[in-house]
């Protein structure tokens, strides 16, 4: 990989949403090496907690599928309703999982995935936030 192929993560706040620590403290320790704002959270309603507390500090929302009570696409839709425009990023080590729920709009990416990987499809998504509110 080489230097340029990772996107530059300044002035992109992400909302991780990882109920497996090792997995989440990884991510965040990714994100912020790129540059990357992070909170990282164990859960869907903590998550929501999160966005009801600070609504506009996140440009995307980067969560896991399978969490214990709220899943991830769950969360997806309800970030979709409560904050229209603000972009989902799911992720899943589950192939059947992303196989079935790709139906739902949301980006979805593969686990294990690499950095470069994380950083171009949270930065893509980004990109259409600021975009459409740009536009608005």
């Amino acid at each position: 990989m080489t230097v340029d192929a990772v996107v530059d993560g300044r002035g992109i706040c992400v909302l991780v949403v990882e109920d497996n620590r090792e997995v989440g403290a990884f991510s965040t320790q990714t994100l912020e090496e790129l540059g990357y704002g992070t909170h990282w959270v164990e859960n869907a309603e903590a998550a929501l907690a999160t966005l009801a507390e600070k609504p506009v500090t996140y440009d995307v929302v980067f969560s896991d599928v399978v969490m214990p009570g709220m899943n991830g696409v769950e969360l997806g839709r309800e970030v979709r309703r409560l904050y229209p425009g603000l972009p989902v990023v799911l992720t899943s080590g589950y192939s059947h999982v992303l196989a079935q729920e790709s139906d739902h709009g949301f980006e979805l990416l593969q686990k294990p995935y690499s950095v470069d990987a994380l950083s171009r499809i949270l930065s893509r998504a980004a990109s259409k936030r600021r975009r459409r509110t740009a536009s608005e």
